[in-house]
């Protein structure tokens, strides 16, 4: 029993919708750009050839060359390949290489045989088929994740391997619902059936019965998590019995929180050795951090400086007090700043901190409170909007903080660090990070620890970029605000 029908289904109609899709922003792109610059007029492109009489070709032609060779790259790049479909950054990745390459190979062939092509044809077509092509995988994925989380359009996962290993898979697999792996079974070394390995996901046996298992499940995908019983030969046989029944292998190694870009694959004697990068911090990356920070905080303080005025007008007429809020924070290696924020307690909040310390709905660490007595009523809209952070962009552009980072912590949580905590402070908190967009005051302790870790090791700036797009979107759905 190989990989199931209803799999192979759902993989090649999703495939099918991406390459019609594609193929019709290429033509809207292409044919448009055309239109645009030369109208319904018939136009040629010279091609001189030396020795010989020029001959002319019809940029009719010309864009059916272009929109075939871009629908080759975008084939040759994997960018509808089943393992690459629905992932997310490694799919946009892949269509922008392919973009990027065909037509720098367009360019590069235009000058080296002096084809006089309209620039303006070439570089409209380029930068508008791009956009839409990643608009339109954005909202296929939208509506691939709309359908996972309902349960369909996933791939059903067998774990194997020790009990302790596969209990960190499958919790880690089920933290992204996007992903769309559901795990439907185990395989551990004891193979005792009277634990489930975690909710919901039943030990279907020990390491001699994994393909009963698989027939068992329905499982079209095994993700093996490692075990010191299961050697090399055991592993590289089940490889072969999983190809004959075309069941998907995933190794799952002990790395945790590492990104794509730190970790490199070196085959050394047949071995797929990983070398994983140390992360930096500091260099030229940084440096264009540090820029990036400069230019867009000064940038929305100058554009947002009338909506801050009338948010300062509004705090100062609705209670007594200042219209900016102080608070000491903790920052890059451990080095205390002033936080500035709108004001959206009352003016002795702290002094009322201590009789409601026993009333928090935070993690443990961090005090909050989802219905807090001493919020403004100015405040409380702030707040559910995030409006009161926007004067943190004094701070990112005083250096005290970057736009994308860790939340900046108070000294008082800093003194509850253990040592794996610390090393949050190893770069600049920021107004947003992944703690924001991942559920802000939903999620617990050890979560946010370990998502201000994963940033703190894997920044890039596309990455920056993403979660400043997750930010606006989570801000609009006031996810884990209060």
């Amino acid at each position: 029993m190989g990989l199931s029908g209803k799999t192979l289904t759902w993989q090649r109609a999703y495939a099918s919708r991406l390459f019609f899709t594609d193929l019709a922003v290429i033509l809207v792109a292409v044919l448009g750009s055309q239109a645009l610059w030369f109208g319904t007029r018939r136009s040629e492109l010279r091609v001189p050839i030396e020795n010989l009489r020029d001959f002319t070709i019809g940029y009719t032609l010309v864009s059916v060359g272009l929109i075939v060779l871009w629908m080759l790259a975008l084939e040759f790049y994997a960018t509808r390949d089943h393992k690459t479909i629905g992932t997310g950054s490694t799919e946009y990745k892949r269509i922008v290489d392919a973009s990027a390459r065909i037509f720098g190979v367009t360019a590069i062939v235009v000058f080296l045989l002096k084809v006089d092509l309209a620039r303006g044809y070439f570089l409209t077509a380029l930068p508008m088929g791009l956009l839409f092509l990643l608009i339109g995988r954005w909202m296929w994925r939208q509506w691939l994740v709309s359908r996972r989380q309902e349960g369909r359009y996933v791939h059903r996962a067998l774990v194997v391997g020790e009990r302790v290993k596969s209990v960190h898979v499958v919790v880690g697999v089920r933290r992204d619902s996007a992903a769309g792996i559901l795990v439907v079974g185990a395989i551990t070394e004891s193979g005792s059936v009277a634990q489930d390995l975690v909710d919901g996901v039943p030990v279907l046996g020990d390491f001699g019965q994994v393909l009963q298992a698989i027939d068992q499940s329905r499982a079209d995908t095994v993700i093996f998590t490692g075990a010191d019983i299961f050697g090399p030969r055991r592993l590289r046989e089940l490889g072969w019995e999983l190809q004959a029944r075309k069941v998907d292998l995933i190794m799952a190694p002990a790395l945790t929180d590492i990104a794509g870009p730190r970790i490199h694959t070196r085959p050394v004697s047949g071995l797929p050795l990983i070398q994983v990068d140390f992360p930096a911090f500091q260099g030229s990356r940084h440096a264009a951090k540090r820029t990036f920070d400069l230019i867009s905080s000064g940038l929305g303080l100058f554009l947002l400086s009338p909506l801050l005025a009338l948010i300062i007008i509004a705090v100062r007429r609705d209670s007594e007090g200042p219209a900016f809020f102080y608070q000491e924070r903790v920052g890059l290696n451990g080095k205390h700043f002033r936080m500035v924020k709108f004001r959206s307690m009352v003016t002795n909040a702290e002094e009322q901190l201590l009789s409601l310390l026993d009333q928090s709905d935070g993690n443990g660490v961090l005090f909050k409170l989802k219905v807090d007595p001493r919020v403004t009523k100015v405040g409380s809209f702030l707040r559910r909007t995030s409006l009161d952070e926007l004067p943190q962009l004094i701070n990112v552009f005083l250096g005290h903080m970057s736009l994308v980072g860790p939340r900046p912590p108070l000294a008082t949580e800093v003194a509850l660090y253990d040592e794996y905590a610390e090393r949050r402070l190893l770069v600049k908190p920021g107004i947003t990070g992944l703690w924001q967009v991942s559920g802000r005051s939903n999620l617990s302790w050890e979560d946010s620890v370990r998502l201000d870790l994963y940033y703190v090791e894997n920044w890039s700036v596309t990455g920056d970029f993403i979660i400043l797009w997750r930010t606006a979107r989570a801000v609009l759905a006031k996810e884990g605000a209060f």
